[in-house]
């Protein structure tokens, strides 16, 4: 079990110009993406970097990633934590309805538990960009790489 959050300010240490400085970095829809031997980093991840987890929507998997040093010069070691939206909410309500996405991904083995249709709907898989050609941006950019693919069999919506 891995806790990633994508709303945080932190005091970290970055180079800027040459220099080594103190800096609050703020990731809002972002998440950290430290390369191997990065400080603060647990024993067990400091060979590899650490786990950038890149969410689908309910019916896409999702992706794990590991950070890497390039991302430290590149995005203050930062790495996007999602697939990220195509569409607003209310445009999703507009194009399906909560009872269609749970037939649809039923069909696909995956079960999902939503207090309402509405948050169904507001969740439908179109509704998000392509998790695997965002997660290759992420990779040719340099701020993590490819270690698993994620095939959803339950999906939450809180």
């Amino acid at each position: 079990m891995f806790d990633v959050s994508h709303n945080t300010c932190k005091l970290e240490a970055h180079q800027i110009d040459g220099q080594a400085r103190k800096l609050y970095v703020h990731r809002k829809g972002a998440t950290r993406a430290f390369g191997p031997g990065a400080e603060g980093l647990p024993a067990a991840l400091a060979p590899y970097g650490q786990p950038v987890l890149i969410g689908g929507s309910m019916g896409a998997g999702s992706c794990v990633l590991a950070g890497t040093n390039e991302s430290k010069t590149r995005a203050f070691s930062s790495a996007c934590h999602g697939a990220g939206r195509r569409m607003s909410r209310r445009a999703a309500t507009r194009a399906w309805s909560g009872r269609h996405v749970l037939d649809e991904l039923r069909a696909k083995g995956i079960i999902v538990k939503s207090l309402s249709m509405r948050g169904v709907a507001e969740e439908a898989p179109g509704a998000y960009k392509d998790v695997e050609a965002v997660v290759d941006c992420a990779e040719a950019a340099g701020l993590a790489k490819k270690v698993a693919y994620l095939t959803p069999l339950i999906c939450i919506k809180g």
